[in-house]
């Protein structure tokens, strides 16, 4: 569209130093100068806060069929309980959440009461009798766990500075490998003491309330750093009350993302990565029991490798992204797009490990684990590096609820995937060779398609990165005809194709 009206967008030049922007706006930091103690107790109960928080869904996937016959549940049920039961309203509760935490400037005070919040949810889950009941702790647990990766990964990226926040945002993340792997010996272990699934998700709701405490005394809020891309805010309405000051931050923040050429590529693309990976982490491992019933230490050793190898992995890719940031900003979505695409084909592998092997469970199993390493050593080297370059990207005073932006797509399109697997599986018997038969299809279209076309997604991105990083925002007041309506007939798409599935998930589910 033709562009007749002045640019919204002012970018600083080149002349413009960090310094200089902190001149202007004291409440900001070139970089951070904390002791490395607090930074390192910081990460570190943020980092246990996030596991904790990841926990929930590991013991679903776990013991899915221990859920399914306790519960008395079909697999339409179980795939809304893992799907849009907590992703819609962990979804839209992230945005308020994560707004408030950047209006007030309390960023620790909403973190440590939503950790408060999901671990009473997890506990009531622990004390579910039917559908219903573990539905409602479900949703409630969404309401606690919406803003937590937001205002982690907002948090880490004004402790650590710029050329290290790739690592930090990494160290936060191995929670989400180290959660799987927990639950993977907890899984074993209960199994053989006949113990109760139960037992699991209440013993972490008491573990979380204790280290949100811990979390509110200990970890201060820290000052924030300059954006990477020096640009001042898009609105700058006056503003004579705080209900306008908020109107004003919002708007800003999203003509700002309005305006960035790659955020909308880069937030399909992610999401479409999670999608696969959200649809691994759900299935996978009770799949992998059922393929394999001549190995009772299968769960066990699937957890150990998740736990090793993913964290190598984003640790690695974190490392990589700060050790080569001063020669190349782009190093994330070649990770996170290569990576991808590399590691579908190793999972394609794991999930007919049986059958190129003629049948045998003993080469089966090798086939497996070799075949599983790969897989995610390739894929899961973007998360920290990935999600780091975002925060860096957004403006420093409204980057938490940006981030929220961000993860609000990714979770309404990945939550999709449990629904989407839950519906191919109904009226199908879990314990019989049909329902193990369509996992595999299901899990092998899936998870694939949803690395690819994140991978083609981010290599497409590199090119608006590239402007974004240099200031070249689209320019002149978006119109409806053009960008903005185009942004709006997309939320709409998403929002009908949401309402249709979980409308379809509920139908079946009766």
């Amino acid at each position: 569209m033709a562009e007749k009206e002045e640019a919204a967008i002012h970018v600083h030049t080149d002349n413009t130093t960090q310094q200089d922007i902190c001149y202007e706006d004291p409440s900001l930091t070139a970089y951070p100068n904390l002791p490395l103690w607090r930074i390192t107790i910081s990460l570190l109960l943020l980092f246990l806060n996030y596991f904790l928080a990841q926990y929930d869904k590991f013991i679903l996937s776990y013991f899915q069929s221990d859920v399914i016959s306790s519960l008395h549940l079909t697999s339409s049920s179980y795939g809304m309980l893992s799907g849009y039961a907590t992703g819609i309203v962990y979804a839209l509760l992230a945005l308020p959440s994560a707004f408030v935490a950047d209006y007030t400037a309390a960023r620790v005070w909403v973190l440590s009461i939503a950790a408060v919040w999901w671990s009473l949810c997890a506990i009531f889950q622990g004390l579910s009798n039917n559908f219903w009941q573990i539905l409602l702790a479900r949703i409630g647990m969404g309401v606690g766990q919406a803003p937590v990766e937001a205002l982690s990964v907002s948090l880490i990226s004004d402790f650590v500075g710029v050329d290290y926040v790739f690592l930090g945002e990494s160290v936060l993340y191995v929670g989400v490998y180290i959660g799987e792997a927990v639950s993977g010996q907890i899984a074993v272990a209960f199994k053989r003491t006949e113990t109760p699934w139960n037992d699991a998700l209440i013993a972490i709701g008491v573990v979380g309330v204790v280290v949100a405490l811990v979390l509110r005394v200990v970890v201060r809020e820290p000052k924030r750093q300059v954006s990477i891309v020096q640009a001042n805010n898009l609105y700058q309405g006056h503003a004579s009350t705080k209900l306008g000051t908020a109107r004003r931050d919002i708007l800003s923040t999203f003509q700002y993302i309005a305006h960035m050429r790659s955020f909308y590529l880069l937030t399909l693309s992610a999401a479409f990565r999670q999608l696969g990976g959200n649809v691994f982490g759900y299935y996978m491992p009770s799949y992998l029991s059922n393929l394999f019933p001549s190995e009772p230490s299968l769960l066990s050793r699937y957890g150990i490798i998740v736990g090793v190898v993913g964290s190598v992995a984003v640790l690695a890719g974190g490392l990589l992204t700060s050790l080569m940031w001063s020669r190349t900003k782009l190093l994330p979505l070649y990770l996170t797009a290569v990576g991808g695409m590399i590691s579908s084909i190793f999972v394609l592998f794991m999930l007919f490990s049986l059958k190129v092997s003629d049948d045998s469970q003993s080469r089966g199993i090798k086939v497996l684990y070799g075949t599983m390493s790969i897989a995610y050593l390739t894929a899961e080297l973007w998360l920290g590096a990935i999600n780091s370059l975002i925060a860096l990207l957004l403006p420093p005073h409204t980057k938490t609820f940006g981030l929220a932006v961000w993860s609000l797509v990714q979770v309404l399109v990945y939550s999709s995937g449990p629904e989407i697997v839950g519906l191919a599986l109904r009226n199908t018997d879990s314990t019989t060779g049909l329902y193990l038969e369509k996992t595999r299809i299901a899990l092998a279209v899936m998870i694939p398609i949803g690395y690819w076309l994140a991978g083609i997604g981010f290599l497409l991105a590199i090119p608006l990165v590239k402007m974004d990083l240099s200031g070249k925002f689209v320019k002149g007041r978006l119109e409806w005809r053009g960008r903005k309506g185009a942004f709006l007939a997309g939320g709409c798409v998403l929002g009908a194709l949401v309402v249709a599935l979980f409308v379809v998930s509920i139908y079946y589910r009766a």
